[in-house]
């Protein structure tokens, strides 16, 4: 099982960048997946998470209005959209996928999530 996370790199404050998380090895239709991101010096922190459905959706405080998860079963992909970056959004961002099948809540805790991908660097200028 492998979850491969692309489409970081460098931008300036007030850009945009979308990340994806492709699944390999099995299907992650029923597990809800989230984003973490780990600066240096920082611990890793919970940016935002999707349900297997699709349906619900959370974020940190931080990130919201500014930042949307996505995701196709189909393709076996979740994805990041992240609008009006900040310099403080710099980070390895993860994707993760939930331990669970079917939860019937949105996960926020790394524990709860069982897979995870190898990181992409988001690095916003001033």
């Amino acid at each position: 099982v492998q979850l491969q996370a692309s489409g970081g790199g460098l931008v300036q404050a007030g850009g945009s960048l979308r990340l994806s998380c492709a699944a390999s090895g099995r299907t992650f239709s029923s597990n809800a997946m989230g984003w973490f991101r780990q600066a240096p010096g920082k611990e890793r922190e919970f940016v935002a998470a999707i349900s297997w459905s699709g349906g619900s959706t959370d974020y940190r405080d931080s990130v919201k209005g500014r930042f949307t998860i996505s995701r196709d079963n189909a393709k076996n992909t979740v994805y990041l959209q992240m609008n009006s970056l900040k310099p403080e959004d710099t980070a390895l961002y993860y994707c993760a996928a939930d331990r669970s099948y079917y939860r019937n809540y949105v996960p926020l805790r790394g524990p709860e999530y069982v897979y995870w991908g190898q990181g992409t660097q988001v690095t916003v200028s001033s």
